[in-house]
């Protein structure tokens, strides 16, 4: 009996947030993208060793996945799945189409959200986006995949946010490497 209590919160929470993310997606996701950007910006940086958090930086993320990081994809999943029907075209456009393009707007955004100017943002974007963008695809095509193929549309979006939650905690490092020149 006691070791259903764990079980119990888990379902409990799930059922909570898919509730809230069938009755107001965006909202559900914008936070959640929120939450979890942040989370893995603080992973990040616990993980590079670093003695305290940079706020700001947190803080950039948090503002990123709120505005940009659960907003942008709600919006392309949404019109993407009127026009393409099958999971492959649906695969192919988010990949080549859609990811290279979202990467730069996060790079950009990123660093706005930083406090820098657009000319540092531009110059910031251009040394990360190619690494970025090769990174990506080499990473994370196959979870993309697997995600678009065989995991039911109401899951996919707790899969994604998994994934976005390994992928920022990878960019978080990117970008503080860059940004000390050590890559």
């Amino acid at each position: 009996m006691a070791l259903s209590k764990p079980t119990d919160f888990i379902y409990r929470f799930v059922g909570a947030y898919l509730e809230r993310l069938y009755s107001n997606p965006l909202r559900t996701k914008a936070v959640t993208s929120c939450i979890l950007a942040s989370l893995a910006n603080v992973l990040s940086q616990k993980l590079s060793g670093a003695k305290q958090i940079n706020k700001d930086n947190v803080i950039a993320f948090a503002l990123f996945g709120l505005f940009i990081g659960g907003p942008v994809p709600h919006y392309f999943y949404t019109y993407i799945n009127l026009f393409v029907k099958n999971p492959l075209g649906l695969f192919l456009v988010e990949r080549f189409i859609f990811m290279p393009c979202f990467q730069a707007l996060a790079l950009y955004t990123l660093a706005l959200f930083e406090g820098k100017s657009h000319k540092e943002a531009c110059k910031q974007m251009e040394r990360m986006y190619l690494p970025t963008v090769m990174s990506n695809l080499r990473y994370l095509t196959l979870l993309q995949f697997l995600n678009i193929r065989y995991i039911s549309p109401m899951l996919r979006v707790l899969v994604a946010n998994c994934i976005a939650f390994l992928w920022s905690i990878y960019l978080a490092n990117k970008r503080n490497k860059i940004s000390k020149g050590k890559a």
